[in-house]
């Protein structure tokens, strides 16, 4: 499973999930058995040649209607900030269906 998340730096275990439109990076994670197993980091979410299963945003205010075409999860983190937060939450199934 993978999941994109916005982020304010490329900075593995300093980096918080930010709006789309301030974000330093894309935060690209890949789960096994409910576990990290990589987390990669992209200037532009174009650059993804991978599939994305999910996204997580900060709010609703986001713009993820392209993601949803695509038949992309779009997830709310309402205050998880970083990424081992947002994936916990993730896999408890702890964030707000941004369809909901």
């Amino acid at each position: 499973m993978t999941v994109l998340i916005p982020v304010d730096s490329k900075n593995r275990h300093e980096c918080t999930i930010s709006s789309m439109e301030e974000n330093k990076a894309w935060a690209f994670i890949r789960l096994e058995e409910g576990k990290i197993t990589d987390v990669e980091f992209y200037d532009r979410r174009e650059d993804i040649c991978e599939w994305i299963d999910a996204v997580v945003v900060i709010n609703s205010l986001e713009y993820v209607w392209p993601f949803m075409d695509e038949g992309i999860i779009a997830l709310i983190a309402p205050t998880q900030k970083s990424i081992d937060e947002i994936i916990e939450a993730f896999l408890f199934k702890d964030l707000h269906d941004f369809s909901a």
